[in-house]
C-alpha cells in the first residue's frame, strides 16, 4: 500500500479523501482490465511514495504535468492518478495502438498521438476534449524518456503549453523519481527488482489565469508564447524533482536530441 497513509503529515497535512471509489465515474470493460493487469505489476515493481496527492481533486478536468525518466513511468503514474480516486488518460506514441492492445487501450481512454504536424494537433483535441469531459489527462512533455545523463528534465516540446492555454483545467506539475532504478533508459538495461522506491510530489496548480484571459482576448499561440509557458512549466517540475533528490538542480534544461530517437512522440501534442 503506498505510503502517504503512514501519516497526514506526508501530504501536507490534508485529512484523508473520501474512498476513491466515490470519485470515479462508472469503469469500462476495457479500463478494468487496464487495472487488472497494471495495478498489481506497479505494486511488485515501485514500492510507491506520495507527497501532496490530494492537490489532485476529486472531480473536474485536470492536466497533469511530469518529467519522464523511464519506459515504466506510466505505470507508476497510473497508480497515483488512481489511487487518488481517479482515471488516468495519457498522451502516448501512436505505434503503442496497434492490434488488440490498441484496441484496448482506444476503449480505456488513453490518446494517441500520431506522427505528423496535423495529426499531432488533433491529439491535442482530443486532450482538451478529455480535459473539458472532466477527465485526468497526463503528459510528459518532453516527449521521450530524458537524455540528460543525470535525470534531470530536458528542454521541452510545447505542445503541453498549447493544451494549457486553451482549458480551463488546473494544470498541475508532478515530479517522479525513481523507474529509472528499473530500466534505464540510457543503457538500455531492466533491472528487475521488487519493490524499489519510486517517489511523486505533486505541486500546487500553475497560475496561468492571465495568460488564459489574454489568448482569450485574442492573443495568438505564438511560438515564443507558448516557450514561455511550457518553461515556466517544465521549471516547476524541475524543482519539484530537485525537493524529491535532495540536490541542485542545473539551471538549464538538457537540449533535445537532433534527431528523433525510439520512444520519442513527434509533433505539437508533447
Amino acid at each position: 500500500m503506498p505510503q502517504e497513509l503512514a501519516a497526514t503529515a506526508a501530504d501536507g497535512g490534508h485529512a484523508p479523501r473520501p474512498p476513491r471509489r466515490q470519485s470515479r465515474r462508472p469503469v469500462p470493460w476495457a479500463l478494468r482490465l487496464c487495472v487488472v493487469v497494471v495495478y498489481p505489476v506497479a505494486e511488485l515493481l515501485f514500492a510507491l511514495r506520495y507527497r501532496h496527492q490530494s492537490r489532485i481533486p476529486p472531480t473536474g478536468g485536470v492536466l497533469l504535468v511530469a518529467n519522464h525518466v523511464s519506459i515504466l513511468d506510466p505505470l507508476a503514474c497510473a497508480r497515483l492518478v488512481w489511487d487518488a480516486g481517479r482515471v488516468p488518460h495519457f498522451l502516448a506514441k501512436d505505434s503503442v495502438f496497434v492490434g488488440p492492445a490498441g484496441t484496448v487501450l482506444r476503449a480505456a481512454g488513453q490518446i494517441p498521438v500520431s506522427r505528423g504536424s496535423t495529426a499531432a494537433g488533433s491529439s491535442v483535441h482530443a486532450a482538451k476534449s478529455a480535459l473539458d469531459a472532466g477527465d485526468v489527462v497526463v503528459i510528459y512533455p518532453e516527449g521521450s524518456v530524458t537524455r540528460d545523463p543525470d535525470w534531470w528534465p530536458m528542454e521541452a516540446r510545447t505542445g503541453v503549453a498549447r493544451l494549457a492555454l486553451t482549458t480551463e483545467a488546473p494544470v498541475l506539475p508532478v515530479a517522479q523519481w525513481g523507474p529509472q532504478r528499473v530500466h534505464d533508459y540510457h543503457s538500455r538495461k531492466l533491472h528487475l527488482r521488487l519493490r524499489t522506491p519510486a517517489d511523486y510530489l505533486v505541486g500546487e496548480p500553475v497560475e496561468l489565469s492571465d495568460l488564459r484571459a489574454r489568448v482569450r482576448a485574442g492573443q495568438p499561440l505564438s511560438g515564443e508564447l507558448l516557450r514561455e509557458v511550457t518553461d515556466r512549466l517544465m521549471v516547476q517540475v524541475r524543482d519539484q524533482l530537485a525537493e524529491l533528490r535532495g540536490e541542485q538542480p542545473p539551471a538549464a534544461f538538457h537540449p533535445r536530441p537532433r534527431r528523433e530517437l525510439p520512444g520519442d512522440v513527434p509533433g505539437d501534442a508533447a
